[in-house]
């Protein structure tokens, strides 16, 4: 059995889908940000540095592991799944994993702090951060072209992109003249385990489909856990 703490973020449904896909057992437990339940003692035991997800897995003696992508990784190796054992085909996998960790992932995060949350409108910041998202967007786009998926079959790359592009809108990024892409967004949103993991947890609001009002709500209360200090150390 495993553990998942986690929350209704995209990082955090990265591995609830995961977790869905590969069928494995889990329970959630879903932790409040804005109670400030991630820095508590308990929980900083499992993550030092205090952020969701993370999961202990207690068929391993109690195993902690933090950070989506490392964990994405442990579990697909944990079960000989959504990754290939042979090195090209895991090196495939792994760099397309690395590109939303280090690029899709910070990069949409930067534009939803600067274009939702930030009472302050700093264009220059806007627009550097939706434009290089939406310039990852046309890479994917052009490997969509001629893959059915980003790395071979289906895996662990696709799960942890797909989490965040998904919330394009939300971070004000189009996806428009990206057939490719916006192909494969709706293909892997029509998968049972895809629409299992996204409500472990469900989110307050569909980032993409809100209306106005509710929007200016979420981005309310998401400038409050940064006024007051969730995105530090603390």
């Amino acid at each position: 059995m495993i553990d998942l703490y986690s929350a209704p973020t995209p990082n955090g449904h990265k591995v609830s889908i995961a977790l869905e896909e590969l069928a494995l057992p889990y329970t959630l437990h879903a932790l409040e940000l804005n109670q400030n339940q991630q820095k508590e003692d308990w929980f900083l035991a499992i993550n030092p540095n205090g952020r969701i997800p993370a999961i202990v897995d207690r068929a391993e003696d109690n195993f902690a592991v933090f950070e989506s992508g490392a964990i994405l990784v442990y579990l697909a190796e944990k079960t000989g799944q959504l990754m290939p054992a042979h090195a090209k085909g895991r090196s495939q996998v792994m760099q397309w994993l690395m590109f939303q960790m280090g690029g899709v992932g910070p990069m949409m995060g930067q534009a939803n702090v600067f274009f939702r949350y930030f009472p302050e409108k700093i264009q220059p910041a806007i627009d550097r951060y939706q434009g290089e998202s939406r310039r990852l967007f046309k890479v994917l786009d052009g490997r969509l072209r001629d893959h059915e998926f980003l790395a071979g079959d289906y895996s662990i790359a696709d799960i942890a992109n797909w989490a965040w592009v998904r919330t394009h809108k939300w971070s004000g990024v189009s996806i428009e003249e990206l057939p490719h892409l916006a192909r494969w967004i709706e293909a892997i949103r029509a998968r049972p385990a895809v629409e299992k993991g996204l409500q472990m947890p469900p989110s307050p609001r569909e980032l993409n489909s809100s209306s106005e009002e509710e929007a200016a709500k979420f981005s309310a209360a998401a400038r409050t856990m940064l006024e007051t200090g969730q995105s530090r150390n603390n």
